[in-house]
């Protein structure tokens, strides 16, 4: 193999192997590299060093984009809070009584509507195969039980691996902003209304990637339809969390390197005030209210798969920048040692030609 051949071989795989998985590549073999002139092995150290400075610039912007991610969650914490607060107390109001919502409506499971979260870009290692992995396995699970399903996907790199796919009934595909707002949600939350309501499905599950740490996000299903009257999160087993109940993530620095700290907080519900009166009927008002939460868990679901796809691509390219460190560091020992040699040749041919003139 040529040196060109082996530098267009490694620029080809550093941000597709290297950001892929976190295992160090294996260093390229000397003898390899002994073949390749001086000029070719100075054109690679440079072109090494310039993808170096680009995988570091990456993970930089990648850990700067994790922390707005956190602030994003953070600001849309008052609107839940008043949300959930509401929600609560409505509950308390109607709990003797035998209401029927739409979306809260428990029928017989024929039909299930699969939402899947993946990212809009690569080069963020294993993120989106581990959704689209969980995703093929839910597929399989639901032809075992003999139920019919449809895939709602949202995101290019799901809708690409779906539209490759003509076996997988696809609903709908959609593609989300770079930084997920109340209209991306809304988009989604409209679509499984209208699904669910018309009774086109008769479940509604979401697929995100839950954001753990700065190496770690476990793909989970979560059940969006029907939803608890009490706003409950279950996932697909029927464990169900409490919406009073949440749950931050900082990344901060400690001892010079990048941590998360989580923290559970608990959202403390006041009463109603006695004398307080609605207008409307409070099935009325919980019937406008759970679409608001149910479009508030979208947008959080949203969040923490966009906070899943910065760390795993902060993740991938600190280890492409690993790569591209060792793998300069070789070829600079591969240059010097050839260089040696050149000059130990060019050395020996000036003595050689001053013994034969002595001679």
């Amino acid at each position: 193999m040529s040196c060109s051949h082996l530098s267009t071989a490694w620029s080809s795989s550093a941000l597709a192997s290297s950001a892929s998985t976190t295992r160090r590549r294996s260093p390229p073999r000397s003898g390899l590299l002994v073949r390749c002139s001086l000029r070719e092995l100075r054109t690679r150290i440079d072109s090494v060093r310039n993808t170096q400075k680009i995988t570091e610039a990456m993970k930089l912007v990648a850990a700067a984009k994790v922390r707005r991610a956190q602030e994003a969650v953070v600001s849309s914490r008052p609107f839940s809070e008043a949300l959930v607060e509401v929600l609560y107390n409505m509950n308390q109001e109607i709990q003797t009584e035998d209401i029927d919502l739409p979306l809260t409506r428990t029928r017989p499971v024929k039909k299930v509507a699969l939402v899947v979260l993946t990212g809009e870009r690569g080069l963020c290692g294993s993120f989106n195969n581990n959704v689209l992995k969980k995703a093929e396995t839910r597929i399989d699970e639901l032809k075992q039980l003999g139920l019919q399903y449809t895939v709602v996907s949202v995101g290019k790199k799901g809708n690409a691996y779906f539209q490759r796919r003509p076996y997988i009934p696809l609903e709908r595909d959609l593609e989300v902003s770079s930084v997920p707002t109340v209209k991306d949600s809304q988009a989604i939350c409209d679509l499984v209304y209208s699904l669910f309501v018309s009774e086109e499905v008769d479940k509604v599950e979401l697929l995100y990637s839950k954001f753990v740490s700065l190496v770690r996000s476990d793909p989970i299903i979560q059940t969006l339809l029907p939803m608890s009257p009490k706003g409950e999160i279950c996932d697909v087993n029927g464990v169900c969390v409490d919406a009073t109940e949440d749950e931050l993530f900082r990344l901060t620095t400690k001892e010079g390197k990048l941590t998360v700290e989580r923290e559970k907080v608990k959202i403390e519900t006041q009463p109603f005030s006695p004398v307080v009166q609605f207008e409307q009927d409070p099935v009325q008002i919980l019937d406008a209210l759970l679409p608001l939460y149910l479009n508030s868990q979208i947008l959080r679901a949203l969040q923490e798969s966009l906070a899943s796809e910065l760390a795993a691509r902060m993740s991938a390219m600190s280890s492409a920048t690993d790569n591209a460190i060792e793998l300069r560091k070789n070829l600079s020992i591969a240059y010097n040692r050839q260089r040696q040699a050149k000059i130990t040749g060019e050395i020996l041919e000036i003595v050689a030609g001053a013994d034969a003139l002595a001679g």
